[in-house]
């Protein structure tokens, strides 16, 4: 028999068999794995070594050889260290922080504690979720592993396709098991939000076993075909919106949100981390490139708007290879100190100019709301017009759905208080409305902008001018309530940074203004809780809207007396 498997090519693979098996002895597979494994090892004995069946089955073992089964990397947990790595690695971030030294105190203290939570970071592009992620893993002493989900639409994406398929391969969590070449790595799901799911099945129902820590123990992935304990791995996801995740996704998430910065963070950002690693990289020395404070802010108030600091990075970077090319024309110069005069010749003029407030102190009509948008807050002119007509109302601006409702119910309450409001009642037969939001190519959704329509509506029908240093945000409803709104951080930021003095907000969102003055500094802003629209109204306006008339009646004087039937007969009539 060994002469002729000699013959046949095969001794070389009885060779390295023995050697697989006395391998699998030594790596700890389990008992279902390590089944699977020897039977496919005698199929292989078997076969042919040039045959197809034959590189599935070592494709198949090579695989299971390949992933750590009780390989673990020890935890070094230490509290201040892991405070000092994350405050030299992110500015601001204070409620993310203080979650992420919860879990690794918690990790520290209890030695039972095998299962972590699923953490998710929330917020805008570019505030450092993924780095913040890495953060972690360096704290606790763990590989790192990161998994793009962006665009996935496959199931076996993530469960791996099955081997009878050509070029089978396991799934992303599988690979990232082998990458880390440890049981308990950190692995970063990124962009949970952006996956998507067509015929071939939806990856986020197959993450479900995955992230769920009763079940995730036992995962089961199609190439494998064997149970892998997943119980130790600490999975972290980002995601730009939490909306856009499915719901029993959602559920076993922990929620983080990550806000924006504020204008004193980035520049802190800017100095302590942007511009000393692209000077690295740039081979620049501190000497020879030199941004103060005056032009970091500049170019973040007049060159970005963004919640993050990518923009600002990208413009840095801009502005040290035109230091670069100055200092290769002229051998002489030895440093460059970029001015605002610099700035202005090097970049061009002024992308975004803050919102004036001077040249429409008379205007009429037109109402300034605040915006939650993807990139942070932002503010939002509502301009309405009232013409002759038949008592048609026109939106236009690409408004959504809950927009255009939050309009019909600031008409119908205006026209339950059109009495009260000066407004004759036959206003909505014989006037045509027409509320507009400029930039009409950028579509805009959600239930915050209510109260601004509806200033804006009473202001075109009373011809009673708006105070132009005010903002607002909040729902109404017909009965004029103002309901609680959310992204009020991003929304602050925003009217602070357009220079508006006085925020008009609903009542159920002044608890969380005591955490926003935590992270952020609002005194210099008049903030104006609210319950209902006469509230909005009475402060939005220059002149209270609610002034009655003042009709002056003349009494009739006759020296005829009216007997008592004429006078029934007349007060009946």
């Amino acid at each position: 028999m060994k002469a002729i498997q000699k013959e046949l090519g095969r001794d070389d693979q009885s060779a390295d068999i023995d050697e697989i098996r006395a391998k699998i002895k030594k790596i700890g597979l389990s008992q279902d794995a390590h089944e699977k494994v020897e039977k496919e090892l005698n199929r292989l004995e078997q076969m042919p070594p040039l045959s197809s069946e034959a590189a599935i089955s070592r494709n198949y073992i090579d695989w299971i050889m390949s992933l750590p089964w009780k390989k673990e990397t020890k935890d070094t947990i230490s509290i201040r260290k892991a405070e000092h790595i994350l405050e030299n690695t992110h500015a601001g971030l204070k409620k993310a922080k203080e979650r992420i030294i919860e879990f690794l105190a918690a990790k520290k203290f209890s030695k039972n504690l095998e299962r972590s939570p699923i953490l998710c970071l929330v917020g805008p592009p570019g505030v450092g979720k993924t780095s913040l992620a890495k953060s972690v893993a360096e704290s606790l002493g763990r590989e790192f592993v990161r998994i793009s989900l962006g665009g996935v639409r496959d199931e076996a994406e993530i469960r791996g396709h099955r081997r009878t398929y050509i070029g089978a391969l396991p799934g992303k969590i599988i690979q990232s098991m082998k990458k880390a070449n440890s049981i308990n790595p950190v692995i970063l799901l990124d962009e949970i939000d952006k996956m998507s799911h067509d015929v071939h099945g939806d990856p986020a129902a197959a993450l479900l076993e995955v992230l769920d820590p009763e079940q995730n123990k036992n995962f089961v992935d199609h190439f494998l075909d064997t149970e892998y304990d997943l119980s130790r791995v600490m999975f972290i996801a980002t995601a730009n919106v939490a909306d856009h995740i499915p719901y029993a996704l959602y559920d076993r998430l922990e929620m983080i949100p990550l806000s924006g910065y504020t204008i004193e963070e980035k520049n802190a950002i800017g100095k302590k981390f942007l511009v000393p690693r692209n000077l690295t990289e740039h081979s620049l020395d501190k000497t020879q490139f030199k941004l103060p404070d005056e032009s970091i802010n500049t170019i973040i108030n007049h060159y970005t708007k963004e919640s993050g600091v990518r923009q600002l990075e990208r413009i840095i970077t801009k502005l040290m290879r035109k230091s670069i090319q100055e200092l290769l024309k002229d051998k002489n110069k030895k440093s460059i100190t970029v001015t605002n005069q610099l700035i202005l010749e090097w970049l061009g003029n002024h992308i975004f100019k803050p919102t004036s407030l001077s040249d429409r102190a008379d205007r009429i009509g037109l109402a300034t709301g605040l915006a939650w948008t993807e990139v942070g807050g932002d503010v939002l002119e509502i301009e309405t017009t009232a013409l002759a007509g038949k008592g048609t109302v026109t939106l236009t601006g690409q408004l959504g759905d809950v927009m255009q409702e939050s309009a019909q119910a600031a008409i119908s309450y205006i026209r339950s208080r059109a009495e009260d409001l000066n407004i004759k009642p036959s206003f909505y037969a014989n006037r045509d409305i027409h509320v507009h939001l400029p930039e009409g190519a950028t579509p805009k959704d959600g239930p915050s902008a209510g109260i601004t329509m509806c200033c804006a509506i009473v202001s075109a029908l009373t011809k009673n001018a708006l105070r132009p240093d005010i903002v607002m945000t909040g729902e109404i409803t017909l009965q004029g309530r103002v309901l609680a709104i959310g992204g009020l951080k991003e929304k602050l930021l925003a009217a602070r940074q357009h220079g508006f003095k006085t925020v008009i907000i609903p009542d159920e969102n002044k608890d969380d203004l005591t955490e926003i003055r935590k992270e952020i500094a609002i005194d210099d802003l008049n903030i104006v809780p609210v319950k209902n629209m006469d509230q909005v109204l009475e402060t939005a306006f220059v002149k209270s809207p609610f002034a009655k008339k003042n009709i002056i009646r003349k009494k009739k004087t006759s020296s005829k007396k009216i007997k008592p039937a004429r006078k029934l007969a007349r007060l009946t009539a």
